[in-house]
């Protein structure tokens, strides 16, 4: 039986974005190690464990730290210490294959399975992201909320300050709950990946970032870059038919 470990540390979005890739790399036995929040949407995998739970970080910084665990597998493929030359002399006698940080261009469209639910008739807004500097204001999002002509559910993770947000911190439970909105609006997040994974049309906003490259990806995704609340308002009247 082949082991194979999948080691891809990154944000929510980023892990969402290569799950095509990840998925096309299971092998007999397959083992993900990454953040422990999203650990929860690899259902592919036979185990998963957080990277901050297998001593991976002290790899080439202690001497032999961390590395029994790494040679039980036949096969590495890792986006973990591509850019760390101390961790791949460590691990220069392991079956390692490196990959970029970066999600490939032509990369398939990441699909998250979840129990079939009837459709609401709410938008899901989640007015937050990483950074503030991705984040469209507050202000245009409550404004829109008043335009679009549905009512409105906010959600918001457990260090985001909005008042009588929906609040679950289980990615794939939230998966779960966004799959019944009629529509998700929000900015370049880890959340907005998800509603779009969970088949959500999604209107994701971005002001900072690539689309080309960070953009949540599917057929039901429309991508708006500094956009006016009139373009949002209509992007959602758009995909909100459905």
């Amino acid at each position: 039986m082949h082991r194979r470990l999948l080691i891809r540390p990154g944000a929510i979005g980023d892990c969402i974005l290569s799950l095509p890739e990840l998925e096309a790399a299971r092998a007999d036995y397959t083992e993900v190690w990454a953040q422990r929040a999203v650990l929860p949407l690899l259902r592919f995998a036979d185990r998963m464990r957080a990277i901050a739970d297998t001593g991976l970080d002290l790899v080439g910084v202690v001497p032999g730290a961390g590395v029994a665990a790494l040679e039980t597998f036949d096969s590495i493929y890792s986006w973990y210490g591509t850019q760390r030359e101390e961790f791949r002399e460590a691990v220069r006698h392991l079956p390692f294959t490196f990959f970029p940080a970066l999600p490939p261009s032509r990369q398939g469209v990441a699909r998250i399975e979840v129990p079939p639910v009837p459709i609401g008739d709410f938008a899901a807004i989640h007015p937050f992201s990483g950074s503030a500097k991705k984040n469209w204001p507050l202000e245009n999002y409550r404004a829109l909320a008043e335009t679009i002509g549905m009512p409105v559910k906010w959600c918001a993770g457990p260090e985001e300050s909005l008042a009588d947000a929906v609040r679950i911190d289980d990615l794939y439970q939230l998966g779960c709950w966004l799959a019944a909105a009629r529509v998700y609006i929000g900015n370049d997040s880890g959340v907005s990946h998800l509603a779009a994974a969970v088949g959500t049309p999604v209107v994701a906003i971005f002001l900072s970032t690539d689309p080309r490259i960070w953009a949540p990806r599917g057929p039901q995704v429309r991508v708006l870059e500094n956009p006016s609340l009139s373009d949002v308002r209509n992007a959602v009247e758009l995909i909100a038919r459905r």
